[in-house]
């Protein structure tokens, strides 16, 4: 049995707080947990953080930064280390949902080619997803998302 991690349980913290509304706390904990960790710290942690920061913000461009940094340190995961974090399976199961939020927010910019360009990414990945209410999430997101840059 691994220890707790005490980082992932208090981004879990800052999840359960935006989902409950409380988009403001949850920003002010994940920011806090930000300066902790530092731009160089465990990436595993970067990205989850940085994935979930995004989701707290107001303006499209700082969610855009949030997403980047999010899918900059999932390239520098290994699946060793996502293994460790609880992830079951690669760390490739992180990339459809990165690339979905990335093509949302180009999308939401402006960005089209982008958004379209991410939207191939995120469909390109979807094999790692299971067929389970979060993979089902996702596949509907990326459909979602193919429909409105359709009608752009």
């Amino acid at each position: 049995m691994t220890e707790p991690d005490p980082m992932m349980a208090e981004i879990g913290r800052g999840i359960e707080l935006s989902h409950s509304g409380e988009r403001e706390a949850a920003h002010r904990l994940f920011a806090g947990l930000w300066d902790a960790i530092g731009a160089t710290g465990d990436a595993f942690h970067r990205c989850v953080l940085a994935h979930s920061m995004a989701d707290v913000q107001d303006d499209p461009r700082e969610e855009l930064v949030w997403d980047l940094r999010a899918l900059e340190a999932a390239h520098l995961i290994s699946d060793e280390r996502a293994r460790q974090g609880g992830v079951a399976g690669s760390v490739a199961v992180f990339y459809p949902s990165l690339h979905l939020n990335l093509g949302d927010v180009y999308r939401r910019l402006g960005d089209l080619d982008r958004a379209r360009d991410h939207l191939a990414c995120g469909r390109a990945a979807i094999g790692e997803l299971g067929d389970d209410d979060y993979g089902k999430l996702i596949r509907e997101g990326l459909d979602r998302l193919a429909h409105q840059l359709s009608t752009a």
